[in-house]
C-alpha cells in the first residue's frame, strides 16, 4: 500500500510586466476579477460586504465545478496581498501573496507565491500538485501580463 502522509510545499513564479504599477495594482487588487486573467475561473463572487483589504472573502468557482473560498488577511496597497484559502483544495493549509516590484517607470515584477501543507496523500500525488500549482501560476501570470501589456 502507498504511503499516505502529511506534505509541506512551496510554489512561487514571477514575471515581469511592461506596465505602470497603478495599472497592475488595480487589476490585481479587482479580487473579485479574476475571471479575466486567471486560467479556468468561471466566475469569482465576494461573500462579505468588504471587496478590498483585509476582511474581504470570495468564492471563486472554476470550469470544473470546484469551489475554493478565500480570505485576504494581509494588504498593502499598491504593495501586496495575502490571502487564505479555508476550503476547496486538498490541503490543510494554503496561504498566498501576490506582490509588486516596482522595477522602472513602466516594469513591475509580480510575485505570487504560496505555502502548502496537504491532506494526507502519497508522495507523487503531492509533489504532482505541486507542479499542477506552478503550472496554473505561470500560466495565470501570463495571460496577465498579455491583458496589461495591450
Amino acid at each position: 500500500m502507498m504511503k499516505k502522509s502529511y506534505h509541506t510545499g512551496m510554489v512561487k513564479k514571477t514575471i515581469k510586466i511592461k506596465a505602470s504599477k497603478d495599472k497592475v495594482w488595480k487589476k490585481i487588487s479587482n479580487i473579485g476579477g479574476l475571471p479575466t486573467w486567471v486560467v479556468d475561473v468561471t466566475k469569482t463572487i465576494y461573500l462579505s460586504k468588504k471587496k478590498r483589504g483585509v476582511g474581504t472573502v470570495r468564492l471563486i468557482t472554476f470550469e470544473d465545478g470546484n469551489k475554493i473560498e478565500e480570505h485576504v488577511v494581509a494588504w498593502e496597497n499598491e504593495k501586496y496581498f495575502t490571502y487564505i484559502a479555508t476550503e476547496g483544495l486538498p490541503l490543510r493549509a494554503y496561504v498566498a501573496t501576490i506582490s509588486m516590484n516596482v522595477k522602472a517607470k513602466n516594469l513591475v515584477e509580480l510575485a505570487w507565491q504560496s505555502y502548502l501543507n496537504s491532506q494526507k496523500m502519497s508522495e507523487k500525488e503531492f509533489i504532482d500538485f505541486v507542479v499542477f500549482m506552478g503550472a496554473f501560476y505561470d500560466a495565470s501570470l501570463e495571460n496577465l501580463k498579455a491583458t496589461l501589456e495591450k
